[in-house]
C-alpha cells in the first residue's frame, strides 16, 4: 500500500469545478491583483476567524513580518520566539531589524517554557511571537498576562493552525495582530505562495494594507516606506473555494489523529502528545517523538513499505548559521535541542483513509517489534 504523506490532488478534485468558473470570470475581468475575489476572501476569513480584518499578502513569511513593522518592530527591538519553529519566524524578525531572542519550550506544551520567558524579558523587549505549530494551539493564558504586564505587542504566528482553537476562540485573534501563510501543504492552502495578517485593531489593518503596496492604499500613494506583498485574485479565489470545506478538511484530519491517537496508545518505543484540554486542534502535522536515536533507520522503515514521513523541524533554529552570530551553542535550549533530534511527521491529510492510517499504525508496530 501506498500512502504519500500528503495529497493535495484530492482537494483539488473537490473544487475544480467552481474554480474553473472563477478563473474563467477573473481572465474576463483582466483584474489580477487585488480586486474582488481578494477582497471577498478577505472578508471571509476574517469572518470565519471572528475577527475585524483579514489583510491578504504575498506568502506567510510575509505576513510576520508585516505584523512586526505594522507593531512598530524596529532596529534595537528584541522580539521573543521559540527555536522549534520553522527559519520564518525568526527571519522575519531578523529582517524587522530585531534581534530574536530564543526561549526553550517545555515538553508538554511544545510552547514557551513560561519561566524562562519571564526572564528574558529586557527593556528592549518589543514583542512576544508565539508559535501555534503542528495546528495545535499553545496555551494562551500565560503568554497574554505576561505581555500585558509588559506592555508588550503579542503577535500570533498561526501559519499552521488555520481553525485551530484555544478556550472556544479561533486562534489568531488573541494577539494584536496574527499571521497566517498559504503554502500549498497547509490546511488552508493555495495553488502557490499566499499568506494573510488579521486583526481587530483598524489602525494595525490600515497601516498593513499600506506596507503589502509599496507604502500607500491607492495608486502612486507612498504614506510610508512599504513592501511589494500583494495577494494575487486567482489564489484568493482558490483559498476562497477551500475555505468553504476547511472545517470539513479539519475534521477529516482529527479523525485521522484519533485513530493513530488509538493506534499507537500503549506503542512501545513513540512518544504522543496529546492537546491541551481547553484547544481545539486541527492536526496539520501528527507529530510522535522516538525514544530511540535511530530516526533515519525508522524513516527509512517507513518509506520502503509505501509510506512518507516528514521531520519538522531537523535543527532548532539557534544552530542554523544565519543565526549563528546570536553566539547560541548547543546545549543552549537543552529541551527544544533533545525534542528535535528525534520527532517525525506521519501522514495525515483530507482524503486519507482510514485503511491508509491502520496500515501506518501497523507498519510503525511492526519496525519496533523487530527493534
Amino acid at each position: 500500500m501506498n500512502v504519500p504523506f500528503i495529497d493535495l490532488g484530492w482537494q483539488h478534485r473537490a473544487i475544480q469545478d467552481e474554480l474553473k468558473k472563477r478563473f474563467e470570470a477573473i481572465f474576463e475581468r483582466a483584474s489580477f491583483i487585488g480586486g474582488k475575489d481578494v477582497e471577498e476572501f478577505e472578508n471571509n476569513f476574517a469572518q470565519y476567524l471572528g475577527v475585524r480584518h483579514a489583510i491578504g499578502v504575498a506568502n506567510g513569511t510575509d505576513a510576520l513580518l508585516l505584523s512586526l513593522a505594522a507593531g512598530g518592530v524596529a532596529s534595537g527591538d528584541e522580539v521573543i520566539t521559540v527555536p522549534t519553529t520553522f527559519i520564518a519566524t525568526a527571519a522575519a524578525i531578523r529582517h524587522a531589524g530585531a534581534k530574536p531572542v530564543f526561549v526553550d519550550i517545555d515538553f508538554k506544551t511544545r510552547s514557551f517554557d513560561v519561566s524562562e520567558l519571564r526572564a528574558k524579558i529586557t527593556p528592549r523587549t518589543k514583542a512576544i511571537v508565539p508559535v501555534h505549530l503542528y495546528g495545535q494551539s499553545v496555551p494562551l493564558d500565560p503568554i497574554l498576562e505576561i505581555a500585558r504586564a509588559h506592555k508588550l505587542f503579542l503577535i500570533e504566528d498561526a501559519c499552521q493552525a488555520h481553525g485551530a482553537e484555544y478556550k472556544g476562540k479561533k486562534v489568531g485573534s488573541f494577539g494584536a495582530l496574527g499571521a497566517f501563510s498559504f503554502y500549498p501543504g497547509k490546511n488552508l492552502g493555495a495553488y502557490g505562495d499566499a499568506g494573510a495578517v488579521v486583526t481587530n485593531d483598524d489602525l494595525f489593518a490600515e497601516r498593513v494594507k499600506k506596507l503589502r503596496n509599496h507604502g500607500g492604499i491607492g495608486k502612486y500613494e507612498h504614506d510610508i516606506l512599504g513592501y511589494n506583498s500583494r495577494l494575487d485574485a486567482l489564489q484568493a479565489a482558490v483559498l476562497d473555494e477551500k475555505l468553504k470545506f476547511l472545517d470539513e478538511w479539519n475534521q477529516m484530519r482529527r479523525d485521522i489523529a484519533r485513530l493513530y491517537d488509538e493506534g499507537f496508545k500503549n506503542a512501545r518505543g513513540l512518544t504522543l502528545y496529546p492537546p491541551l484540554p481547553e484547544s481545539s486542534p486541527v492536526y496539520h502535522l501528527y507529530i510522535v517523538k522516538l525514544e530511540s536515536r535511530n530516526r533515519n533507520q525508522f524513516i527509512q522503515f517507513l518509506r520502503d513499505r509505501g509510506i512518507g514521513t516528514g521531520i519538522h523541524y531537523p535543527e532548532p533554529i539557534h544552530l542554523l548559521p544565519p543565526f549563528a552570530y546570536l553566539g547560541h551553542a548547543k546545549g543552549d535550549f537543552p529541551v527544544a535541542e533533545e525534542y528535535m533530534k528525534s520527532i517525525v511527521s506521519l501522514p495525515i491529510f483530507p482524503g486519507m483513509t482510514e485503511e491508509q492510517a491502520r496500515y501506518v499504525i501497523d507498519t510503525v508496530h511492526e519496525y519496533f517489534k523487530n527493534l
